[in-house]
């Protein structure tokens, strides 16, 4: 599968979904920092240029899916969680959230591209042996919502 968007039947371009996913790990970031309204950070970073070759959709369906079911998806992740989901590096803790939300809410996303795309996000922007430990609490979160799929 390429990033080409002609290489898919179902419309689904990869790459901008890929883009989509980092700019929404770093709008929860800025949000969780600044306290402003999910609303306007959208808004903020709808406008900035490489917003173009982003998943815009796709972008604001993580941002709006993670702000309203936050704490369904840091209880489904606490279990696996070695410390408070507050007390987790903010950018790991925006990784697991996002990926937490497309496991629980996007079945249409394969859970080994939820992992995959967490792990690379967190070796970008993340600590140092943090995609270790996102990998690690993904992958167990992903046993327990997605047993069917994961075990398979």
């Amino acid at each position: 599968m390429t990033g080409h968007r002609h290489s898919r039947s179902d419309g689904i371009d990869p790459a901008a979904r890929s883009r989509a996913r980092r700019r929404a790990v770093q709008a929860l970031y800025a949000w969780e920092l600044g306290g402003n309204s999910m609303r306007k950070v959208i808004d903020d970073f709808r406008h900035e240029q490489d917003m173009q070759i982003a998943d815009l959709e796709y972008f604001e369906d993580l941002l709006r899916g993670v702000e309203a079911h936050r704490a369904e998806l840091d209880a489904g992740l606490a279990p696996f969680l070695d410390r408070d989901i507050e007390r987790v590096d903010p950018i790991e803790r925006g990784v697991l959230r996002l990926a937490a939300y497309e496991l629980k809410h996007r079945p249409d996303v394969p859970y080994r591209v939820v992992l995959n795309e967490a792990v690379e996000v967190t070796k970008r922007f993340g600590s140092e042996q943090g995609h270790t430990y996102v990998n690690g609490v993904l992958d167990k979160l992903a046993h327990a919502w997605r047993s069917t799929e994961a075990g398979a």
